[in-house]
């Protein structure tokens, strides 16, 4: 397919691609610069078509992905904050004691807590990894007129 493809519809899929690392610059940069440049130039060329599907797919899933573990985590988030709170674990027994406040660190109980978050916090690192690393790779191929599929993207657009 690469000697179909001219340098304008390459370097097009490329940016598509590479547009999507703007979410760290514009709010939402990963959806709404691949998406104006893919609507403006996917009737013209099918290359530019496929690459612009692929990489909205891509990000709308990493989106997904990441709410759904927020979703996950709330949970042990709420069904830890009354452990915490109970019995005097940040020193709130001590308040009657108004001349010394005793904030005892010593008795509070993280292991719940972060066994929820440290599991979320690696998959939320996993994602930004698998972001970054796959989003280069597309660059790259479809640079080079490859066609390129993400491994973990949902087929939201067709």
């Amino acid at each position: 397919m690469t000697e179909t493809l001219n340098k304008q519809e390459k370097n097009l899929s490329a940016i598509i691609h590479a547009s999507t690392f703007s979410k760290y610059f514009i709010p939402f940069g990963n959806f709404l610069l691949p998406l104006i440049l893919w609507t403006a130039y996917k009737k013209d060329y099918g290359f530019v078509d496929q690459n612009g599907k692929q990489a909205l797919n891509f990000q709308i899933s990493l989106l997904l992905y990441s709410i759904i573990l927020g979703i996950f985590t709330i949970p042990f988030l709420i069904g830890i904050i009354p452990e915490i709170l109970h019995q005097g674990d940040f020193g709130f027994a001590q308040f009657n004691n108004l001349n010394g406040f005793n904030f005892d660190f010593h008795q509070l109980k993280l292991g719940k807590l972060l066994w929820p978050l440290g599991i979320a916090g690696v998959a939320q690192l996993g994602l930004f990894l698998v972001n970054i690393v796959y989003t280069i790779i597309a660059t790259i191929r479809t640079s080079e007129g490859q066609n390129f599929k993400y491994p973990i993207s949902i087929q939201f657009i067709k």
